[in-house]
């Protein structure tokens, strides 16, 4: 294999030149500001995590994790999304900090991806987690701050789509019991949103044509709270019932915040986490074409750490919205370039610091006085306004 050039970097990974940053940057605290307003507080954790705690409980398959050896060879990965860790520092750091808990992050995670799939090995998530609270209060509370923190992002038009893992797994288990193996295979079609994949899933299952007709019938459950009650018309079984109930709850207290007109209910939905245990939910942007926030109920990841305890929320992914916004243009502070000489020093330093005060961005720069002209000339495509201050009186070129 050759040596890497200088300038290049592996892929999947991205550098972020300034203008990207600073749009990065008000996502992120925009995002934040708005789920602190919630009473969400902010959590930072390590990048790295051991692999036998975080890296085993994060659900991501050991193909897509980054692994590393320290020097004492035991076996560290590059985290891989953040619910783990913070289910660490919950029963740990936080097992004396009584339910609820309302926590809230910004950070970057690593995922493992094949070269030719032209997916991001790095990328940014702001998220949330609410811990101790099995309601599917808790769980309404989740999907109304994903909708207020993609609008406090920026994202204007968006819809998100919440099912229930309940669901799924109840009307599998009745309509083919002791088929786990085929089970699996139609999730992961679902998963995948393969639908055509799907239907030649199911007719090749040889099921009878009533069996068939009720699992071809969940790709038209999507739309709203009627969906709840075709679907408890179409499965007897247990757990698929208590899901839907779930999800009527749900249902009736995001209509109490007033946010049903972003949300549809879509039975089809499974989420890409095994550790997801009820709800969950995504939600796409109308002009891309992958998920800007998913999340969802974990009620059984907790236990792997010690402190069992319900859990449930979301992440935006921030990396994706920046792709929203990529062709706005934002409005910045005034720019100001001050050029000065040996005499002028004092005085243009200390109005650089007056406009810095004022919320100017503001560059100071020594130059001989002669040269004023030249100076504004090659400075014009940073600044709005260039200013020299030399000589015993202080002079001024603008």
């Amino acid at each position: 294999m050759s040596k890497p050039k200088v300038f290049e970097k592996p892929i999947g990974v991205k550098d972020y030149l300034p203008h990207a940053v600073a749009k990065m940057r008000k996502v992120e605290r925009q995002a934040l500001d708005c789920m602190s307003r919630w009473g969400y507080e902010q959590i930072v954790t390590p990048t790295m995590e051991f692999y036998d705690t975080v890296g085993v409980a994060s659900s991501t398959s050991d193909q897509k994790l980054f692994k590393l050896l320290n020097n004492r060879g035991t076996t560290l990965v590059l985290r891989s999304d953040m619910t783990a860790p913070i289910a660490r520092v919950v029963s740990s750091l936080l097992k004396e900090t009584p339910f609820p808990l309302r926590l809230s992050y910004h950070a970057n995670v690593f995922r493992a991806i094949e070269e030719e799939a032209g997916r991001d090995a790095e990328f940014y998530q702001t998220g949330v987690e609410l811990v101790g609270d099995p309601s599917a209060e808790a769980d309404a509370e989740v999907v109304a701050l994903a909708i207020a923190s993609l609008k406090a992002a920026g994202v204007e038009r968006f819809k998100i789509a919440i099912g229930h893992v309940g669901f799924l797994n109840g009307l599998f288990e009745e309509a083919l019991p002791g088929q786990p193996e085929a089970q699996e295979s139609l999730k992961a079609f679902l998963l995948g949103r393969d639908y055509v994949g799907y239907r030649e899933q199911l007719r090749s299952l040889s099921l009878t044509e009533p069996v068939q007709r009720e699992l071809e019938g969940i790709l038209r459950l999507r739309g709203g709270q009627e969906i709840c009650d075709q679907a408890m018309q179409l499965s007897e079984d247990a757990t698929a019932k208590s899901a839907i109930r779930h999800l009527c709850e749900i249902w009736d207290v995001l209509k109490a915040y007033g946010v049903c007109d972003h949300v549809l209910i879509d039975l089809t939905m499974i989420g890409d986490f095994s550790y997801y245990t009820g709800m969950t939910f995504e939600g796409y942007a109308a002009d891309l074409g992958f998920p800007v926030v998913s999340g969802g109920r974990y009620d059984n990841l907790l236990t792997q750490f010690g402190r069992p305890a319900p859990a449930t929320g979301f992440a935006i992914k921030t990396t994706r919205i920046l792709e929203l916004l990529d062709g706005e243009e934002e409005e910045q502070p005034e720019r100001v370039l001050i050029g000065y000489d040996a005499k002028g020093r004092s005085e243009a330093l200390a109005e650089a610091q007056r406009l810095r005060a004022q919320g100017a961005i503001v560059v100071t720069e020594r130059i001989e006085a002669g040269d004023a002209d030249g100076l504004k000339a090659c400075r014009e495509g940073f600044a709005d306004v260039v200013t020299f201050i030399g000589g015993s009186k202080g002079e001024q070129a603008k």
